[in-house]
C-alpha cells in the first residue's frame, strides 16, 4: 500500500516520503496469536496531520523505547472498516468510522491502518470523510479542554488563544454553544476568521494589550511560553488555565493550571459529529490534497490556514 513515511527526526516534515509499505493482513489480525485484542483494519479515506507530531517521541519509538522507523505519521482518520481483529465487537465490516489512532503505532497517512476499535466512532452517512477527519483531533482537544478539564459552564467567560486555528476555532464554537462568552486571540490576520467562528471579541496579540481583557473564568491556551505566562494572571479566583502546549510555567494566583494530552473518546466524537450535522459546529479546513501530493501539502511555502486534510481515496 502507499503511505507517507518518516525515518529522520531531524529532518522534520521535509523528511517525509511517499513509499510502499506492507498492507495489514486481515487473516493474521483475525487470529488470536497474531493481533492485539480488539483491533480493526480501516480503509482510510481521509487523514489529518498535527503540525508538531514529528517532535513527539512516540513517532520514533514504541512503548519500550525501541526504534520503529520507518514510521507512518498521522493519527486522525475517517474511513471504512475492512476487517475485524480477534475479539472485536461494536463495529462491522463495511461500516463508516472516524477517530483517533494510537500514538505509538503506524498512523493514518496510508491506504490502510490498524486501529483499536474502541478508538473509533460510527460516522453518519451524511458527513463527508474530509469533514470527519478534520474534526477528530481539534474536536476532542477542544471538548476535553473546555468541559473535562476546564469545567466550563453557561454564563462563564473563556479566553481562547489561537481562535482562528483548527483547535481554537473548534473551542470557540463549542464554548459559545455552551453559553459562554468567548474572547479569541491570535494574529491580526485571524480576526475575522475568529469572529466568524463565534468569538464575541478578538485580541490581536501583536498590537493589542492582552492584559486589557481583564478577568476570565477559563483560559484555553494553545501557545504556552510568554502568552501562557501572562494569561495566568487573567484567571479569576476559582478559574482554570488549561494548556495543550505543555505544563504551564506560571499558575493562576487563586485557580487551577492543567495541561493534558488528548485521548480517544467514542462518545465525545459522537457528540461532536452530531453538532456538525446540526450545523452548530463547522470544520476549519484549509488545504485538501491527495496522498500523492501529501508531502508538498504538509510542507507549505506559506502559513497554512485551517486544517490540512489528505484525501487518501477520492
Amino acid at each position: 500500500m502507499k503511505a507517507i513515511v518518516v525515518t529522520d527526526q531531524a529532518a522534520g516534515t521535509a523528511g517525509m516520503k511517499l513509499a510502499e509499505r506492507p498492507e495489514p493482513q486481515a487473516e493474521r489480525l483475525a487470529g488470536l496469536e497474531g493481533a492485539s485484542y480488539g483491533d480493526v483494519i480501516v480503509e482510510v479515506h481521509a487523514s489529518g496531520f498535527t503540525g508538531n507530531e514529528l517532535s513527539w517521541p512516540s513517532t520514533w519509538v514504541d512503548r519500550l523505547g525501541r526504534d520503529r522507523t520507518p514510521s507512518i505519521p498521522g493519527h486522525e482518520l475517517a474511513g471504512v472498516v475492512s476487517a475485524l481483529g480477534y475479539g472485536t465487537t461494536g463495529l462491522s465490516v463495511g461500516q463508516r468510522v472516524f477517530g483517533l489512532t494510537d500514538w505509538t503505532r503506524d498512523g493514518t497517512l496510508a491506504e490502510y491502518v490498524v486501529v483499536e476499535a474502541r478508538n473509533l466512532a460510527p460516522l453518519p452517512g451524511d458527513v463527508d470523510f474530509t469533514v470527519a477527519a478534520s474534526v477528530v483531533m481539534s474536536g476532542l482537544t477542544a471538548w476535553q479542554g473546555l468541559f473535562e478539564h476546564g469545567r466550563l459552564r453557561a454564563g462563564q467567560s473563556v479566553l481562547v488563544h489561537g481562535a482562528a486555528g483548527a483547535v481554537g476555532s473548534m473551542a470557540t464554537q463549542l464554548a459559545r454553544e455552551a453559553g459562554a462568552y468567548v474572547i479569541g486571540t491570535g494574529r491580526a490576520a485571524g480576526r475575522q476568521t475568529a469572529l466568524d467562528f463565534g468569538a464575541h471579541e478578538f485580541v490581536d496579540l501583536e498590537n493589542d494589550s492582552l492584559e486589557d481583557v481583564g478577568g476570565v473564568d477559563l483560559v484555553f491556551d494553545v501557545f504556552g511560553g510568554d502568552i501562557g505566562n501572562r494569561s495566568a494572571g487573567l484567571v479569576r479566583a476559582g478559574g482554570t488555565l488549561v494548556a495543550i502546549a505543555g505544563p504551564p510555567e506560571t499558575r493562576p494566583a487563586d485557580g487551577l493550571a492543567i495541561d493534558f494530552v488528548v485521548v480517544p473518546d467514542r462518545h465525545q466524537l459522537s457528540e461532536i459529529v452530531q453538532r456538525v450535522r446540526d450545523g452548530r459546529v463547522r470544520p476549519n479546513i484549509g488545504r485538501i490534497a491527495t496522498l500523492d501530493d501529501a508531502v508538498a501539502a504538509l510542507n507549505p511555502t506559506e502559513r497554512a490556514k485551517g486544517k490540512t486534510i489528505i484525501r487518501v481515496r477520492t
